[in-house]
């Protein structure tokens, strides 16, 4: 596979240099800034201004020492996003709706209170969202393209639905928008970014009969997807997002055991594991599907760092 074209990021060369010297270089919010925020802000360096959004003082020092400039502000309380209006040329959007209980199960307060910010001053020229590939439901572990119609099962996926509709909105006022649907992001350097802690708990996985597909997509990949739809991503289009990987839910933890050098996860029925599991992680185990990434490749013209999950467990 030939190397993707570089991204053309502004320069002083640019249409932005006959600006006044503070909009030179495009302004790009980060809003969701944690593990993954910071890898795009990593990745893009000095190229871009960047901003995030924080409602927790004391990562502002780890904000900037990232090159970051930290924005005080909570997507709970509206009238902390004012300065956000007009700030920005481009946005990054990865903050979660809120948890279970907070809100009606099936919207998304925070992302709407987002857009509407957005759209007081001059919007953004692109917004790039992270969804979440439960949106797609349970089907049957069959491929799954981005045209598929959702079919949310949880609250947590209809709530990932409703922010979906809100940055559509959001493009219909100029904005090019992107929705990136994502499943499992793993990384070693992440927290909680491998199996690893799960194996030594020696929780259990479904027998191959009962076993579901599941997809993945390293952090590193995921920030470079990020920063290539802010940049390449087609008005209003969603992209799967995710590795090559093929694989049932037990043999991507029988596999991650002998790489490892743990013992294998025992397996279990569907009913013994209905009894025992957790509701979240049972959620997980009863929705297989497997994300056709053929539009993140052409579309995004992203290459892979780590095509298979294997590549980047350690």
């Amino acid at each position: 596979m030939s190397d993707p074209e570089p991204l053309i990021l502004p320069s002083n060369q640019s249409p932005l240099g006959a600006l006044p010297a503070r909009f030179r270089r495009e302004r790009l919010l980060i809003v969701g800034c944690g593990d993954v925020g910071m890898r795009v802000a990593r990745d893009l360096g000095r190229r871009v201004k960047l901003l995030a959004l924080t409602s927790t003082p004391s990562r502002s020092p780890l904000l900037r020492a990232q090159g970051v400039m930290p924005l005080a502000g909570n997507l709970d309380d509206a009238a902390s996003l004012r300065r956000l209006s007009g700030i920005a040329t481009r946005v990054v959007h990865l903050a979660p709706p809120p948890g279970e209980g907070q809100v009606k199960w099936w919207t998304d307060p925070r992302t709407l209170t987002l857009v509407r910010t957005l759209r007081r001053r001059t919007p953004p020229r692109s917004l790039v969202y992270g969804s979440t590939s439960g949106v797609y439901g349970d089907c049957g572990g069959g491929w799954v393209r981005e045209t598929r119609t959702v079919a949310p099962r949880t609250p947590r996926a209809q709530r990932r639905v409703d922010a979906e509709r809100l940055v559509r909105h959001l493009g219909r006022s100029g904005v090019r928008a992107s929705i990136l649907r994502i499943p499992g992001i793993y990384a070693p350097d992440r927290e909680g970014g491998t199996p690893r802690a799960r194996l030594l708990k020696g929780t259990p996985v479904l027998d191959a009969a009962d076993d579901v597909y599941t997809n993945h997509i390293h952090a590193d990949d995921l920030a470079s997807a990020c920063i290539a739809a802010l940049w390449r991503g087609k008005p209003q289009r969603v992209v799967n997002v995710n590795d090559d990987s093929s694989l049932r839910m037990g043999d991507y933890f029988d596999q991650a055991a002998d790489l490892y050098g743990l013992p294998r996860p025992p397996r279990v029925p569907r009913d013994t594991a209905q009894a025992t599991l957790p509701l979240m992680l049972l959620s997980f185990m009863s929705e297989s599907r497997r994300l056709d990434n053929t539009r993140m490749k052409r579309e995004l013209r992203l290459r892979l760092h780590y095509p298979q999950v294997f590549d980047g467990l350690l």
